[in-house]
C-alpha cells in the first residue's frame, strides 16, 4: 500500500469537499491528459481515494493484463485522515492518523497503461473503476 515515507506535518486539516456540497464542481488543473502511456482512466467527479482503493485498482489491472503491459499510477495518497474512536468524550485532542487518501478532482487522469491493445486496456480499466469511489471514463492519447 502507498503511504508517505516522511511528512512535514503529521495531521492535516479536513478541508472542504466542494464538489459534494451545494453542487458546485471544482475541476482539476493538473494531470489532465494522458502523458506516459497510451490509455488512461480519468475521474468524472471528485473524491478521496484511499491507498487501499488505489492498490485494489492496480491489482485488478495488472492481473487482467497478465503483467503484460506497463501501468502508471498518477495519484498518491499524501493526506492523512485521523480517527478518534467511538464514544470518546469531548476534548483530548485530535485522534491518531488512521489512513491516507489522495484528493482527486474531476478531470484528473489517475491511471495510465501501455503495451496492450485498446480492448484489453478498456476492460482492465473497467475492472479498476469498480474499485474506485467515483465515476470514471476511459481515455486514449489521440
Amino acid at each position: 500500500m502507498f503511504i508517505p515515507a516522511k511528512v512535514k506535518h503529521r495531521k492535516h486539516h479536513k478541508g472542504r469537499r466542494r464538489n459534494v456540497r451545494k453542487g458546485s464542481l471544482r475541476l482539476a488543473t493538473t494531470k489532465l491528459d494522458v502523458s506516459f502511456g497510451s490509455y488512461g482512466l480519468k475521474a468524472k467527479e471528485g473524491a478521496w481515494v484511499t491507498s487501499r482503493q488505489i492498490e485494489a485498482a492496480r491489482r485488478a489491472m495488472t492481473r487482467f493484463i497478465k503483467r503484460g503491459g506497463k501501468v502508471w499510477i498518477r495519484i498518491f495518497p499524501d493526506k492523512s485522515i485521523t480517527n478518534h474512536g467511538n464514544e470518546s468524550v469531548m476534548g483530548g485532542g485530535k485522534g491518531a492518523v488512521d489512513h491516507y487518501v489522495a484528493v482527486v478532482r474531476a478531470g484528473t487522469v489517475m491511471f495510465e497503461m501501455d503495451g496492450v491493445t485498446e480492448e484489453v486496456a478498456r476492460e482492465a480499466m473497467g475492472l479498476a473503476s469498480y474499485k474506485l469511489p467515483m465515476k470514471t471514463r476511459f481515455v486514449s492519447k489521440q
